[in-house]
């Protein structure tokens, strides 16, 4: 173990210890502290701030997330840094509630318990904690599940159940040249396949402190988190007004309909709105159509009074984040989560 630094964030005035061999997001995570965060690999710039005093060595990162010109000026990824000398870093980007509500990374050996076809094209996987056999994380966070025989490889899956219940459950797309999906689709993952998982990562939760009403837009697996967070919802009796639009091509791609409804009797002032964009959604259909930014649209002249939550493919979210900013919603309530193809060789937290 190489010489261990002090870093110090600015303006919120919390110091941790972070080893000259790790990153200082990851020495944040090991920590407790929930730095705002994205892809973990130097793709995306979530994690961008600044260096008001001291020195790093970044791993190789996109200078399409931080350009040269940008990194001259003090700039840096904390996904890819690593320091050399103490440290004080201005935070851009965060939410001082989540920052101090973070939990340690936990490594957990699984077991597989069940695999479900939910569409054609997306599977519920069950995986047993094993050891140890209790996983702390917060609704809406993901894990790293390691990828089999391909050593420290992984993906990220965002997590539908509620904590202190003995297992995980994930919702997963699958694509053809997917590394952790295809071993799904083709039958290589298979109950009893045993796997590590590490997290909890995220900061798709709910800010306790607030009592707006809810507006929850997904998409594709972006059906877990949010899952994840009405189930939260129902076990704390809360009573915050939300509504769920859930985008899908046909009849075909929707699921989790009749956990849904039996959401919608026992929460006061929650609605399920699905919105099918093929042109011919299913027979006998008679809710909404179009893309489900449009829906929104139609059905929500007024939102600037809301906490907003996005989760799905990048595409409709950030669709959705342009609708709901160009009806007045904050930037800094609205909370999301993109959901990463595999299909991206840059990307390691592919959905």
């Amino acid at each position: 173990m190489g010489e261990s630094y002090n870093v110090r964030f600015e303006p919120v005035g919390i110091d941790i210890e972070v080893n000259e061999d790790e990153t200082v997001l990851n020495a944040a995570f090991r920590q407790g502290v929930m730095l705002m965060h994205g892809c973990k690999e130097g793709q995306c710039s979530a994690c961008k701030s600044f260096l008001l005093d001291g020195d790093v060595d970044l791993d190789k990162y996109s200078t399409f997330a931080l350009p040269d010109f940008e990194e001259a000026e003090g700039w840096t990824l904390l996904c890819r840094a690593h320091p050399m000398t103490d440290l004080e870093v201005e935070l851009i980007n965060y939410d001082e509630e989540i920052l101090r509500s973070g939990l340690p990374l936990q490594t957990v050996q699984t077991r597989v318990e069940a695999v479900e076809e939910l569409t054609h094209d997306i599977r519920r996987v069950e995986l047993a904690l094993e050891s140890p056999n209790e996983l702390v994380f917060h609704p809406g966070q993901y894990v790293d599940v390691r990828i089999p025989g391909e050593g420290d490889h992984h993906r990220s899956f965002s997590m539908a159940n509620l904590p202190s219940d003995g297992k995980v459950e994930l919702m997963i797309k699958l694509y053809p040249d997917g590394h952790f999906s295809g071993l799904l689709a083709d039958g290589t993952i298979t109950p009893g396949q045993e796997l590590a998982i590490t997290g909890p990562y995220g900061t798709f939760t709910l800010r306790e402190s607030s009592q707006r009403p809810i507006v929850m837009i997904g998409g594709g697996a972006g059906m877990a988190p949010i899952l994840s967070l009405l189930r939260q919802l129902e076990k704390e009796e809360n009573a915050r007004p939300a509504t769920f639009y859930y985008g899908a091509r046909t009849t075909d791609d929707l699921f989790a309909l009749e956990e849904l409804e039996r959401l919608a009797t026992v929460l006061p002032g929650f609605e399920f709105v699905p919105a099918l964009s093929a042109d011919e959604p299913g027979e006998g259909w008679t809710g909404e159509t179009g893309m489900i930014t449009d829906v929104v649209e139609r059905r929500e002249p007024e939102l600037a009074e809301v906490d907003a939550y996005v989760c799905g493919p990048p595409p409709m979210v950030e669709a959705a984040m342009g609708l709901l900013s160009a009806k007045g919603v904050p930037d800094n309530r609205i909370y999301y989560d993109k959901f990463t193809t595999t299909a991206e060789p840059e990307e390691t937290n592919a959905r």
